[in-house]
């Protein structure tokens, strides 16, 4: 049996253009979160000359699965989309890194030698379904949250600030950096192979890019920007006090460095060795290796961190050997802390921006960052990175990916 047959190779990577969600005056405020992925799963039909009765498995992450994002949406979004009747689907909640492990959840299908062809990734349409629409028990009911300490995410990255002493500043900075990055890479087309507009009936196209960035933006504009969570220090100091009584919560994060919302939807092509061969399939690259984690639910913002740690452990390999990384932007400081950690040097980690400029759709991160990352390897040449998305209650996934000359022989 050939090794490549346990192989999870990645095809192919499509995103559509984020929108920011505002309510009625979204650009997608008229669709559907199964309008947003419908061109997604065209495309990777029609890019890769794929008959969908193929597909195994469909696999979607969503944050918030309640309202338009409720009922399965994965196996419903793929008959939205006149896919083949035998395609099934499955949908996952793990908070923002609902769609990295619904990748990584594909790859191990296709690792175990059980399925051979999956597509995976993710949705969240803000604008029609906000996050805690699902009016979980974890932040609606006061026992369970009494219990499981909950916290605001918001105010999760600002206790990270203060323990690190980060300054607005150096949030700030982050923040100019990640909108400057995603504006020169828009305006370079360094998005262009992966990104499927959304077209209306008229033909024309809803949206041609990420919304949400902006190229104009200075640190002074910055600076001037209130803070966000003012409002529930009070309240959140009770939380972290049972955890952290050594340490003071100050509201410094700022709608300037946290991530943008916005309306987005995320599809990436699986396969095996054989099922490549069979269809003629070219791999970019493989999915090298995955972890998750979590980590103490008040900090939040650092289950990435561990899932890291316990990759290198896992694989052998240390910072040096990873290229370039895609770590989402869930606030400011919780993307200094990764890098920090790590000793991960500028010119490797988010070179094309993210989230703070072009928008975290929750669900559909993982795939959007899976189809920068793959790109950028591309453009660059470059042999591996890392994904890596903290979630709430302290969550974390990474994912190894690895660039190679594959089915050569």
């Amino acid at each position: 049996m050939n090794s490549a047959v346990n192989e999870a190779y990645i095809i192919d990577a499509v995103r559509i253009p984020r929108a920011r969600a505002k309510g009625e005056d979204s650009l997608y405020a008229q669709l559907k979160p199964v309008d947003l992925l419908k061109p997604l799963f065209q495309a990777l039909t029609e890019r890769n000359d794929l008959n969908s009765r193929h597909v195994e498995d469909v696999i979607l992450g969503c944050s918030t699965q309640s309202g338009d994002q409720g009922a399965n949406l994965a196996k419903i979004a793929a008959l939205y989309a006149g896919w083949s009747d035998q395609v099934t689907g499955v949908t996952l909640n793990r908070f923002c890194c609902s769609g990295l492990d619904a990748i990584n959840m594909g790859a191990a299908k296709i690792l175990s030698g059980m399925e051979s062809l999956i597509v995976a990734g993710g949705v969240e349409k803000l604008t029609s379904v906000p996050m805690f629409a699902d009016k979980g028990a974890w932040f609606s009911d006061p026992k369970v949250m009494k219990k499981t300490r909950f916290l605001h995410m918001g105010l999760a990255a600002d206790l990270i600030a203060k323990q690190e002493n980060y300054s607005r500043k150096q949030l700030d900075d982050l923040a100019l950096k990640s909108h400057q990055r995603a504006a020169n890479a828009t305006k370079n087309g360094a998005f262009s192979r992966s990104i499927i507009p959304v077209i209306k009936t008229d033909g024309q196209a809803y949206l041609q890019q990420d919304e949400s960035i902006r190229a104009n933006i200075n640190a002074q504009k910055l600076a001037a920007l209130p803070a966000s969570f003012s409002d529930f220090v009070q309240m959140g100091k009770k939380v972290v006090d049972q955890v952290y009584p050594q340490d003071t919560l100050e509201a410094i994060h700022s709608p300037g460095n946290s991530p943008a919302l916005v309306d987005g939807a995320s599809l990436v092509l699986l396969a095996s060795g054989n099922r490549c061969r069979e269809l003629n399939l070219k791999p970019r690259a493989r999915i090298r290796h995955f972890a998750n984690a979590s980590d103490e639910p008040v900090v939040m913002l650092t289950g990435h961190i561990r899932a890291m740690d316990k990759m290198f452990k896992a694989t052998g390999l240390n910072v040096d050997d990873i290229d370039l990384w895609e770590v989402n932007e869930s606030f400011a400081a919780s993307v200094l802390k990764f890098q920090q950690h790590f000793n991960i040097d500028d010119d490797k980690l988010n070179v094309n921006g993210s989230a703070i400029a072009m928008g975290h759709p929750l669900g559909a991160t993982g795939g959007n960052l899976m189809g920068m990352l793959l790109d950028e390897l591309e453009h660059q040449d470059k042999q591996r990175g890392v994904i890596a998305i903290c979630g709430g209650a302290g969550v974390g996934v990474v994912t190894m990916i690895e660039r190679g000359d594959f089915l050569t022989e």
